[in-house]
């Protein structure tokens, strides 16, 4: 049975190209419902086993087994990574405790002052870590708005050890074309890591556009209800995932069991939740350009979207996070947060419920205002992870938050904002 294009949450002008790819995906759904069914357990268990055990019998003296200690290895976490490495069509993954501890094993492939190029607004825990590493002096770091070419091309005139990609970028769903800039990352010299956290190999691949590492959170999508921290790295040849295993033990990185078991559940269902966020995603991201008292929206499956055509060739959806700007800075954004009810004031994202985020005063507090200026997350600014709730729902409560923002705002200033749209 092939995918249901009309499950890819498209524009009507989408290319060939993107609905080909949503053929091409059966395989990938089957693999998913399958990760860690049947996984060869002596009783035939259909769905694995929860290995708690923090270290392994040895067989006899200097005979040890496949397992010794759960810090460097363990069936339950090795599971999740092979169901992992597969979806995205690499050598192998390491799976770890959080995104940010796989974030941190990437950044262990670099040498002692050695170069990274990542973009100026990149995850604020990301931006916190390479920002920290060149304080100290102990990496050079080089944050480049990834939307000006020119400037990322002057930024690799010279060796790098890294380049550092996330597309889309958070908060403001920049999309970067992976191809492209892995091959200037490469003449560079630069490993090519790309985060897919926001969008999950269900919707983009990076290592089939040319990265050698990708990232993600498995906190997100992947586990899919906001009941575990994790992270992984997967890695497109054999020798790097190597570096990985090896790193990972030596640092304590690697993931607990029990988050692993939940993660490996969770990813069961990634595709059918990832059809009904990207739907409620893009019905509520073409109604929030019409309202009134929203400056903007961002989110790449409108043609508006500055990054829509690189997104149409290289994902197979467009995701389910979608920001908007109101007028009215920290005032009115009081006012809408308060007037929501089926939209969780939390961070994080990718869970089965709706969050909203304000990235100012949460995900991105850690960047200096400055810092945050130049990334273009103003004070106005509001993340959306849109969850699988009833759409009208979601619409009514968004309706709610918007007008008790307006009634704090000036008309006049509401009026120009209505111009814009």
């Amino acid at each position: 049975m092939k995918a249901s294009v009309e499950s890819i949450p498209v524009t009507p002008r989408a290319p060939a190209a993107l609905k080909a790819a949503a053929d091409t995906s059966t395989s990938q759904v089957t693999q998913t419902v399958r990760a860690g069914i049947e996984c060869g357990d002596a009783t035939g268990c259909v769905i694995p086993p929860l290995h708690l055990s923090s270290t392994f019998a040895f067989r006899g003296f200097a005979d040890k087994g496949a397992y010794d200690y759960t810090r460097s290895g363990n069936p339950t976490r090795d599971l999740l990574g092979a169901a992992l490495a597969e979806l995205e069509r690499g050598a192998g993954a390491v799976v770890t405790a959080s995104g940010m501890a796989a974030v941190t094993l990437v950044g262990y492939l670099v040498p002692a002052l050695g170069r990274i190029v990542a973009p100026h607004d990149c995850y604020g825990g990301t931006y916190r870590l390479f920002d920290a590493w060149r304080r100290r002096g102990e990496r050079q770091v080089e944050f480049v708005d990834f939307g000006d070419e020119a400037a990322v091309r002057a930024a690799l005139t010279a060796p790098a050890a890294l380049l550092w990609i996330e597309t889309p970028s958070n908060p403001l769903l920049r999309i970067t074309d992976i191809a492209r800039f892995a091959a200037l990352g490469r003449a560079a010299g630069a490993l090519i890591v790309v985060d897919n956290t926001f969008l999950s190999p269900a919707w983009q691949q990076p290592l089939a556009l040319g990265a050698d590492l990708v990232v993600h959170s498995t906190t997100k999508y992947l586990n899919g209800h906001s009941d575990v921290v994790g992270g992984a790295v997967v890695a497109r040849d054999k020798g790097l995932h190597e570096q990985l295993v090896w790193w990972a033990n030596c640092l304590g990185l690697t993931g607990a069991p029990f988050d692993s078991y939940l993660t490996l559940r969770g990813l069961r269902t990634l595709h059918a939740r990832l059809d009904h966020h990207a739907r409620n995603a893009h019905a509520l991201a073409h109604w929030l350009q019409g309202e009134a008292n929203v400056r903007r929206v961002w989110y790449p499956g409108l043609a508006t979207h500055p990054g829509h055509e690189v997104a149409q060739r290289q994902q197979r959806g467009f995701g389910a996070i979608v920001t908007l700007e109101i007028e009215g800075g920290h005032a009115a954004v009081r006012e809408f947060l308060a007037g929501l009810e089926s939209f969780s004031l939390a961070e994080s994202l990718g869970g089965v419920e709706s969050l909203v985020a304000h990235p100012a005063t949460m995900t991105h507090a850690a960047m200096d205002p400055a810092a945050r200026e130049r990334a273009g997350l103003a004070d106005g600014l509001i993340r959306l992870s849109v969850g699988i709730e009833a759409l009208e729902d979601l619409r009514e409560d968004l309706r709610r938050g918007l007008a008790r923002a307006a009634a704090v705002v000036p008309q006049p200033t509401l009026s120009r904002a209505a111009a814009a749209c």
